[in-house]
């Protein structure tokens, strides 16, 4: 294995609609679909789509949605035999609400992710020995998250930490462990309680946490682009211009994708650039994982 993902998987239950409703009313929708999803599942699928060998470690429930999220894993090439079965739980569910002008609103409810311990990583420890980079987000455990980085440091691994969902109590000093660190604008604001509405803003914020000591800081500015700061040099990526359909998933296409390019030629810049691409081709189709290219559509996507 070349990528490892220790994080969540979820179902993705995905209504479009018109209008969001008001508080207690009731409107019909127009469309809807079921997936798989998760921003641990996302991430490994955009970068075993791309070509990228990749295991992941993940909790799913005693329930329907269990065999097909392994199956759905299997599918794009993704290792799961370390996507193993909490007992007695659900499975992680995601209801995605799409407006109109392609916005979503996301509730996550964690179940299985919930149960994934260092036990796992531990039962998982001589394949993650062999990877040359660990991914994970923050759809599981801080104890889980925490354990997976010093993991990682004790066999020389590389660890690309999105702090996805945001959590203002995150320990910085164990991001500082991190080769990369890859919030949002969003995420980058609740984790320094400062504004990220302007560039100037965001790269305060993001000097905040350099000052705490990260190796590198990448921002994903969604429409504006992103941001890799490193020392005092910042380095900006100009986005892909598309017409967006479903942005659902669109910053973990860009650290799949980011993290493949990386393993294949270690250029950062232009790992950022292809993630910005990549991210770009996704969200002008619906869903998530589905909605990820392949290297053939990508390379397609790039020279139309």
């Amino acid at each position: 294995m070349e990528i490892a993902v220790i994080g969540s998987n979820m179902v993705d239950l995905i209504t479009y609609t018109n209008t969001m409703p008001k508080a207690g009313e009731t409107l019909e929708a127009p469309d809807f679909a079921l997936g798989c999803g998760g921003k641990g599942a996302n991430q490994a699928v955009a970068a075993a789509k791309l070509g990228a060998k990749v295991m992941m470690v993940s909790k799913v429930g005693e329930d329907i949605f269990a065999e097909n999220t392994v199956k759905n894993l299997q599918q794009y090439g993704v290792d799961a035999r370390h996507v193993t079965v909490a007992p007695g739980t659900s499975s992680g569910v995601a209801p995605i609400f799409v407006d109109d002008q392609s916005q979503n609103r996301i509730l996550i409810i964690k179940g299985a992710n919930a149960k994934l311990s260092p036990a796992d990583i531990d039962a998982a420890a001589e394949q993650l020995k062999a990877c040359s980079l660990i991914v994970l987000q923050l759809e599981i455990p801080l104890p889980t998250v925490y354990y997976a980085i010093d993991f990682a440091r004790q066999h020389g691994i590389k660890v690309i930490l999105n702090p996805a969902p945001a959590v203002a109590g995150l320990d910085i000093d164990y991001a500082c462990q991190c080769e990369f660190f890859m919030p949002n604008e969003t995420e980058l604001e609740i984790l320094t309680g400062l504004p990220t509405s302007t560039e100037e803003e965001v790269l305060r914020a993001g000097r905040m946490l350099l000052g705490r000591g990260l190796k590198n800081l990448i921002i994903t500015l969604g429409s504006r682009g992103s941001v890799w700061m490193q020392g005092d040099a910042v380095h900006r990526i100009d986005p892909t211009t598309v017409q967006a359909v479903d942005t659902s998933g669109a910053g973990d296409a860009f650290i799949g994708c980011f993290a493949h390019y990386l393993i294949q030629h270690g250029d950062i810049a232009q790992a950022m650039q292809s993630a910005s691409a990549y991210a770009a081709c996704s969200v002008t189709q619906r869903g998530t994982q589905r909605s990820y290219p392949d290297a053939e559509t990508f390379q397609r996507f790039l020279t139309a």
